[in-house]
């Protein structure tokens, strides 16, 4: 099991993008959260297989219909959190 945190920017606030992304991560078997960051951007944090992590990761370009996603960071983090199912906070 591997844990990413993702940052994605663009017009990703107010467009169905939390709730896209949970139910986007849940399909792929994935645990952790998604949020949204005061600085416009949301912050997706997951933890899987590699091969999961890499689906969320092509998916989190794009994002859901309403979105304009502009880039998307990735850094590895650590397995510390424990999370046993995909949240919204």
């Amino acid at each position: 099991m591997a844990c990413l945190r993702f940052y994605v920017s663009g017009r990703v606030q107010g467009v169905f993008f939390r709730a896209s992304t949970r139910d986007q991560a849940r399909a792929l078997g994935l645990a952790g959260e998604v949020s949204n960051l005061a600085d416009g951007r949301v912050a997706v944090t997951a933890c899987g297989s590699q091969a999961a992590l890499e689906s969320l990761h092509r998916w989190l370009r794009e994002g859901p219909p309403q979105a304009a996603v502009r880039g998307v960071e990735c850094e590895d983090c650590p397995d510390v959190y424990g999370f046993s199912h995909f949240e919204i906070i």
